[in-house]
């Protein structure tokens, strides 16, 4: 994104700034899109499919919107289930676990020279991730893929500690070799408001 286009879509609210300040410099999926259904799954699958926009128009995250792949994997680089195998890939996260879950997709996920953990603006980057969740509402509920959440139930999992390397998953995206990639590795939360879905979502890339 160009400097000045992205100065002024931060400027346009809060949450774009914190969007871009916190995973536009890596490869992450940021989007939003509207709730239609009793089974939410149906509606992040149309994020995933980009066959809705953000009902507010605020930024999206989405550096292969218009990558070739999307010819053959309409919803690359992710592979979605039907909406019926969602609840097996998912896991119910508390609100403070879902705010660490995004902060640490600041991180790269190979060779990263700085965990979020020991950056000594952790503090912004955590009240980042709470901006973006905060737009769901107080009664959002939010889902992940990574494992450790499945492990310990509805708890909190510490995925600061663990860092973005260290926090495994079930996987939504492509095993596809595509464009000279392999995406090895991801991690998502799924917030879940009244009149939103959000759809915040990491690769590695090989």
């Amino acid at each position: 994104m160009g400097g000045l286009l992205r100065e002024f879509r931060a400027r346009r609210c809060p949450w774009n700034a914190a969007a871009l300040r916190l995973l536009d410099d890596t490869y992450t999926f940021v989007a939003t899109g509207p709730r239609r259904h009793a089974d939410w799954a149906h509606d992040v699958r149309a994020v995933m499919h980009r066959a809705v926009d953000d009902p507010r128009g605020w930024v999206r995250l989405d550096g292969d919107r218009v990558n070739d792949a999307r010819d053959t994997w309409p919803a690359y680089p992710f592979d979605p289930p039907p909406a019926s195998g969602f609840p097996a890939r998912l896991h119910p996260l508390g609100v403070d676990a879902a705010v660490g879950a995004l902060a640490v997709m600041a991180e790269e996920w190979q060779a990263e020279p700085a965990p979020v953990r020991t950056r000594p603006d952790l503090d912004r980057i955590l009240a980042d991730a709470r901006t973006l969740l905060d737009r769901y509402g107080p009664d959002a509920r939010y889902w992940t893929n990574a494992t450790a959440a499945g492990a310990v139930g509805a708890a909190s999992p510490d995925f600061v500690g663990a860092g973005l390397a260290g926090t495994r998953s079930h996987g939504f995206v492509t095993g596809e070799y595509v464009n000279g990639l392999d995406l090895l590795e991801d991690l998502g939360v799924i917030a879940v408001g009244a009149d939103e879905v959000g759809v915040f979502w990491s690769f590695g890339a090989y």
